[in-house]
């Protein structure tokens, strides 16, 4: 009988060191893209946008690469990898004429707000209330992991924007966070040290928005290099293209972030550290309008529908449910208790979001 009870303990303990080990090796990336709607992701390019002259400069170009006569293979010949290779292997919500729907809960409907509420789990009205250079108050999970033992030092943030210092609060939390204009710094690889030339040497459109690529590779090489458990990338592209109100390098930006998530998934899928460990979660801090039409290059409490975003999950243990076809409501305050859940940390109580069901 004695011997029978050590085995039971023996076997209980195994469990449940089977269970924090399962935890421990997980690996979650999350990566946003500023200010793409759900209509594109989901219908691919806007048949009233695609050949407006006011936002295209080539119709013609552009419709052969991105017009077909489905929404399905508008949305597939657009964002190849998503429709490609993650509806068969993971989650994407927020198509709202199939009844999924997912909704920011802050009601600013700009960046600022949208970051906070995605990396903290709770919207703060009374204090985000702008975009501007303030550390934000709050607590991330990029902060709250990497006040660990298992993720000290284990955490990076990489954004083309130069806010994410500020919502980040990397001078409080610690977190690496590499965005705007920054160059990476520390001991670098052949690689970084001529992204820090290029960087310099090629000008960007806007006065506080990198190219993507620049964000993309410096973030590439860090994983590589330091191996972060959680990774934060924020692509930016999509939003400022959409406030110049050029549609033609919207979709074109949209494609190509499409093309360096996959690059990123691969990197994981051939890298022994990540492979088989890792899950993406991908979203977007706000939507944008749609009509009046002009309003598609907008977005705020002033505009219809840019509350309106969407989520793909995918990797470790997720569900294979592909596009959601029923009727949901979800919340962006929801993906940092996720993120919590699937690293094995507690969730707060001044957290309002509940964590998903992957």
């Amino acid at each position: 009988m004695k011997n029978k009870i050590i085995l039971l303990m023996a076997a209980v303990a195994a469990v449940f060191n089977i269970n924090a080990q399962n935890a421990g090796d997980t690996k979650v990336i999350l990566i946003t893209l500023d200010g793409f709607r759900w209509q594109e992701l989901f219908t691919g390019a806007d048949s009233l946008l695609i050949g407006n002259k006011d936002y295209v400069h080539n119709a013609d170009m552009l419709k052969e690469a991105f017009w077909r006569e489905t929404p399905e293979e508008r949305r597939e010949v657009l964002l190849p990898f998503f429709w490609g290779q993650v509806e068969k292997m993971g989650q994407i919500h927020g198509n709202r004429k199939s009844g999924s729907k997912v909704n920011l809960t802050n009601s600013m409907w700009f960046s600022y707000p949208g970051y906070n509420e995605i990396l903290t789990g709770t919207a703060d009205d009374e204090r985000i209330t702008s975009n501007d250079k303030i550390p934000n108050p709050n607590t991330t999970i990029l902060e709250r992991y990497n006040n660990t033992s298992q993720g000290k030092g284990k955490v990076a943030a990489f954004g083309s924007w130069d806010v994410f210092p500020f919502i980040i609060n990397e001078e409080r939390s610690g977190v690496p966070v590499n965005a705007g204009f920054e160059a990476a710094t520390g001991n670098l690889n052949e690689r970084e040290r001529f992204l820090n030339q290029l960087q310099e040497q090629i000008p960007s459109p806007w006065g506080s928005v990198r190219l993507d690529a620049f964000t993309h590779h410096y973030a590439l090489e860090h994983m590589k290099k330091e191996y972060p458990k959680l990774v934060y990338i924020s692509y930016g592209e999509t939003d400022d293209f959409a406030h110049d109100g050029d549609y033609q390098a919207y979709l074109k930006s949209a494609h190509n972030t499409d093309s360096l998530i996959k690059e990123i998934w691969e990197f994981t899928q051939q890298d022994d550290f990540y492979k088989d460990q890792t899950v993406f979660i991908i979203t977007t801090d706000h939507g944008r309008g749609t009509q009046p039409l002009d309003t598609w290059r907008s977005h705020g409490s002033d505009i219809k529908g840019a509350g309106q975003v969407w989520m793909v999950a995918f990797g470790k243990n997720v569900k294979p449910l592909g596009e959601v076809h029923q009727q949901e409501q979800l919340y962006s305050n929801q993906f940092a208790p996720t993120i919590l859940k699937l690293l094995g940390m507690p969730i707060m109580k001044e957290i309002k979001g509940g964590p998903l069901k992957l």
